[in-house]
């Protein structure tokens, strides 16, 4: 569809497509605010805006403001669904170019914390007295690369554990703590892109305080912004190299590879390798590689921007607990209904909001507000990223909600552990913060009702919450994890697997509970689970994950690499054990493939020696993730010498 009509405010709804079981309505439009990069809905419905006029090198310098960029806050003071009131938390320069926002309140509305993404910094803005002005700015990180660069840091979000989760893009490069000092997370490496193990785009998690930093993937070119739901499953996507049609929506199984550059080399996707795949955006991530985790989904071209996970119930079925994200480059909004798929997941494309009339529209960010209708950012602009912007004077925002909907504000308060609980069944992530938070203060006062919400609920997602809380109370933390082991709902036996690796209980009694787990993604966490795990009973217990692999399931082969690949040749030889002279099968030559262990050339060279000759290129591709005698000796094996 080709432009047509104005570029007023007045025509933005009638040049959007929208579901037909939803409506659009302009929630925001300029001159109120220009440019959302990122927004955040807090508890009491209002839109905190990153409003980016000074984006990058903008060519007219007359539009740029000498005061700053600014986080706004919008607010329908009427309860007619449009925003009629301005405030100005914080402008300044260091903000420039922000490309996150994330508000997490206090119930007494004193000391709300905001943490805004900008440039090489992550800031802390904090209203000590509830004037809606940041009156405290502290830095929370630092030293991160990219700077006036979209590959650079992006928003952080509360996950349901009461944790941070936030990532940057491939100009990142590494991470600094308050005081200037490289930060080395809870695996041991030094967070820095110098491929040890780390490189590109990488997602984190820590703590509120930036403590106990976690990189949990990584070899990402442009990952925009993580998701987080209830079980904390990480959803992402991420843009292609320009040109490629091969923009990707992942589901983030830690501790994974991601496949943009060489995972030993860095090589880029162009340079030739053995058994590259014929079609470019599958080539694009090197997922024929062993050691590369899948693609959730590949959907084109496009520009990535925002995405949330809807765990509401106003919008229709369809849209319920799945992953809503916005393309600024297609100009649309579209939800990724996802079904179980062996390990991990398969997922379709649904469209929210086309700009079908009006190429101009860029959703940049989209989030869900307390009565469980979206709230779409548009940066409104001719063109998306490559260091420039078009026009400084348009920005939208829209509420996507079925017809008959009017925007409201449910009434919470969180003092009381009832009140607490209704707010922690919120779709919006400001309340549940807020929620979590009060709950977690009460502690064991609040075990009774929690419990009861985690063992007589019907919906999973708030049992899976109240079950995080009930784990994090001092001193019953094993008690809650083995509850969960034994519950009937795979979905809550991966969280007791979390919440038992969150506690740093010891693994090795979960690992050999669920074994032999009839749920692929159950026993995918349990192999991601054992990747740091010191115990001599470790390897043992790999190997009888790895021998329910069927040569089928490439999430659950990729858990098993992720799982083995610090302990490969101990990990290797049990499964040899196990396995005996049944080597040879689909799953086992899987294994061997994915293998790191110098063992596992010997048994490559018999592959490629039993083997049709177009099957070859895969299991000769696999050398090169070996070095060493044994790889020589293979090699020479399979010329015969």
């Amino acid at each position: 569809g080709s432009d047509s009509g104005s570029r007023e405010p007045d025509s933005a709804l009638a040049n959007l497509d929208v579901h037909a079981d939803l409506q659009a309505t302009l929630f925001a439009a300029e001159p109120i605010m220009l440019n959302p990069t990122n927004i955040d809905i807090d508890h009491r419905g209002r839109a905190w805006v990153c409003e980016v006029i000074n984006y990058r090198r903008f060519a007219n310098k007359d539009a740029f403001r000498e005061a700053g960029d600014c986080i706004v806050i919008l607010e329908d003071t009427d309860q007619d669904g449009i925003a009629d009131k301005r405030k100005v938390f914080y402008q300044d320069p260091s903000i420039d170019s922000a490309h996150g926002v994330c508000v997490l309140p206090t119930p007494n509305g004193k000391n709300t914390k905001v943490i805004v993404s900008a440039g090489e910094h992550v800031f802390v803005l904090t209203d000590t007295d509830g004037d809606d002005k940041a009156d405290k700015r502290e830095v929370l990180f630092q030293g991160i690369s990219g700077t006036q660069h979209d590959h650079g840091i992006h928003a952080f979000v509360f996950g349901p554990d009461g944790k941070l989760y936030f990532n940057f893009g491939n100009s990142g490069r590494q991470i600094k703590d308050a005081n200037g000092k490289l930060i080395v997370d809870q695996a041991g490496n030094q967070v820095t892109a110098a491929r040890k193990p780390y490189q590109e785009g990488m997602v984190f998690r820590c703590n509120l305080d930036g403590s106990e930093l976690e990189t949990l993937g990584w070899n990402f070119r442009n990952n925009w912004e993580v998701a987080v739901d209830s079980f904390g499953t990480l959803w992402q996507s991420d843009n292609d190299d320009d040109g490629n049609r091969g923009v990707r929506i992942n589901f983030v199984m830690e501790f994974g590879n991601y496949g943009y550059k060489d995972e030993k080399t860095g090589a880029g996707w162009k340079q030739e390798r053995t058994g590259w795949h014929s079609e470019i955006p599958k080539r694009h991530w090197h997922l024929n590689d062993p050691g590369v985790v899948p693609n959730l989904l590949q959907t084109g071209a496009g520009s990535p921007t925002g995405i949330c996970v809807y765990e509401g119930h106003l919008l229709p079925k369809t849209f319920q607990n799945q992953v809503i994200h916005s393309d600024a480059g297609p100009n649309v909004v579209r939800a990724y209904p996802v079904v179980n798929a062996g390990a991990g997941y398969a997922a379709e494309m649904v469209n929210v909001l086309h700009g079908a009339r009006d190429k101009w529209f860029r959703p940049s960010s989209v989030d869900v507000a307390p009565d469980g209708s979206l709230i779409v950012a548009d940066w409104y602009d001719p063109g998306v990223g490559g260091h420039r912007m078009g026009d400084t004077q348009r920005g939208r925002l829209f509420r996507v909600a079925p017809a008959d909907s009017k925007y409201s504000v449910p009434k919470i308060s969180v003092d009381s552990v009832e009140g607490a609980i209704a707010a922690l069944k919120s779709p919006n992530t400001c309340v549940r913060s807020m929620a979590w938070t009060a709950l977690h203060n009460m502690g064991q006062d609040a075990e009774a009702k929690l419990a009861a919400v985690y063992q007589t609920d019907d919906n999973p997602r708030y049992r899976a919450r109240a079950l995080w809380l009930l784990g994090k109370i001092e001193g019953r933390g094993q008690h809650w994890v083995n509850v969960a082991l034994a519950d009937k709902n795979p979905d809550l036996r991966i969280v007791g697997v979390r919440l038992a690796r969150q506690l740093k209980l010891d693994l090795i009694p979960v690992v050999t509970q669920l074994v032999q787990d009839p749920s692929p993604q159950v026993r995918r966490e349990l192999a991601i689970a054992l990747r740091h795990n010191p115990s001599p009973k470790m390897p043992a217990l790999w190997a009888q994950l790895a021998s329910q692999h069927d040569g089928q399931d490439r999430w659950y082969l990729e858990a098993l690499g992720i799982g083995s690949d610090l302990r490969t040749d101990a990990c290797f030889s049990e499964w040899l054990k196990l396995a005996g002279k049944q080597w040879n099968t689909a799953g086992g030559r899987d294994i061997i493939w994915r293998s790191r262990s110098p063992q596992a050339c010997d048994y490559l060279a018999k592959i490629i020696k039993s083997l049709p000759e177009k099957e070859h290129p895969r299991y000769m591709r696999a050398f090169d993730f070996h070095s060493g005698p044994e790889k020589e000796q293979a090699l020479l094996s399979i010329l015969g010498l």
